[in-house]
């Protein structure tokens, strides 16, 4: 398996999605937990994405069926699911992911099918195409990953290693030790059954990481990122001339 790259966006900029495909990403990951994705936003960015070509998986608000449902019907890949905290709550909330009788979905009659009358064989398309990915981001939801990652509306794992961190009273995430340890885990869980994981890796250590464990997927940076990386370099380039602002 090759393991794909793609970026983190926090707003709708739709410029940004213009250069980024310009450059070659073909692949996005939308926090709308934290980022500025009003409804109607997400609902025209979503569209302007996927007409791109693009992958787009979306890190709903949080672990409720509406935030869930809502991404799914503006025409997400997949979602990724903050804040499961076992696999009783996954269990519960993850279902929301999938059709009966797998899980519990929501028929829209909107953009997942054109706005169409759906094909005969729509509702077990949609369960194998829209990914279902939980965060683990606490460690109660990381002592029962393997029991998370084995539920069958649940595609792989994304793990959440600040946060993960931070409730294992680790501190800041640096990827030490302990936080490999950790990643490790959710990677063994997840390929152990043939599943996917996807990774958030800022730094050349961590990819390298995620990529030698068999990652589907490694979201290498953010909006906000790469235009402060952008704007550094500039003045950098600034300073190489002699000059400050």
């Amino acid at each position: 398996m090759t393991t794909k790259f793609s970026i983190w966006v926090s707003e709708p900029q739709f410029s940004y999605i213009e250069i980024a495909h310009a450059c070659g990403v073909r692949r996005l990951v939308l926090d709308i937990e934290h980022g500025i994705f009003p409804l109607h936003a997400l609902d025209q960015f979503i569209a302007f994405a996927k007409a791109k070509g693009m992958n787009v998986l979306s890190k709903v608000a949080g672990p409720h069926a509406e935030a869930i449902q809502q991404a799914i019907d503006c025409g997400s890949d997949g979602v990724i699911v903050p804040h499961i905290m076992s696999a009783e709550h996954a269990m519960d909330i993850c279902a929301t992911a999938k059709f009966p009788p797998m899980g519990t979905r929501s028929y829209y009659g909107g953009r997942p099918v054109n706005f169409m009358k759906p094909a005969a064989t729509y509702f077990d398309d949609e369960n194998r195409r829209v990914k279902c990915l939980p965060m683990i981001e606490a460690g109660t939801a990381l002592d029962e990953v393997e029991k998370i990652v084995a539920l069958d509306f649940v595609d792989g794992l994304f793990p959440g290693p600040t946060d993960l961190a931070l409730s294992k009273g680790q501190g800041f995430y640096s990827f030490d030790d302990q936080s490999r340890a950790d990643l490790q885990r959710c990677a063994d869980a997840a390929r152990a059954i043939g599943k996917i994981w996807v990774m958030p890796a800022w730094t050349a250590a961590e990819r390298r990481f995620a990529v030698e464990n068999g990652a589907d997927e490694v979201c290498i940076s953010t909006q906000y990122a790469a235009i402060r990386n952008g704007i550094q370099g500039a003045l950098k380039g600034l300073g190489d001339e002699g000059y400050s602002l």
